[in-house]
């Protein structure tokens, strides 16, 4: 008998679902509460593209003895460089009004939407950098460059 297959997905387009987030105050970032939630900002409209988010493990060598073969075990992880960029405004009221460099708070990524019972990650963050960034026939746009400042809480339930 073959194995079990795994639960047949219902595949999406992110755009027009995702919900990012970005909240300042929460008393437990592993289990934050819809009123904490309700409190944020929803940064979603104004995002051109995100990077990073993403937690990886290194890799420890174990040699040993017995052979010539070399295993691996997991070793510290860490969080990629992270950036959101946001549309900018000709009057300067975007985001830079919003996250200028040193702010400190909670990158909330909801990446099937904003529905209770699913899934959304929780990135405890510290702005690194805003810039202004340009190109001829783009719309001009910033980027604001986050630190990662503790393990993200991933596959919270959305209250």
């Amino acid at each position: 008998m073959p194995p079990t297959p795994i639960n047949v997905t219902n595949r999406y387009v992110s755009e027009g679902t995702r919900k990012i987030y970005w909240v300042t105050t929460v008393a437990n970032y592993l289990a934050p509460t819809r009123p904490e939630i309700n409190a944020g900002l929803d940064l979603t409209n104004e995002i051109a593209e995100m990077t990073g988010f993403t937690v990886s493990s290194d890799t420890q060598d174990v040699p040993d003895m017995s052979g010539r073969f070399t295993a691996k075990i997991p070793g510290r992880i860490t969080a990629d460089d992270s950036a959101i960029r946001f549309y900018a405004s000709s009057n300067s009221n975007d985001i830079r009004t919003v996250l200028p460099r040193d702010t400190s708070g909670y990158v909330f990524t909801l990446w099937e939407g904003d529905v209770v019972g699913q899934k959304m990650d929780v990135w405890p963050s510290k702005v690194t950098a805003a810039s202004v960034q340009t190109a001829i026939d783009d719309p001009a746009s910033i980027e604001i460059g986050f630190t990662i400042t503790r393990v993200p809480a991933q596959n919270v339930t959305i209250p």
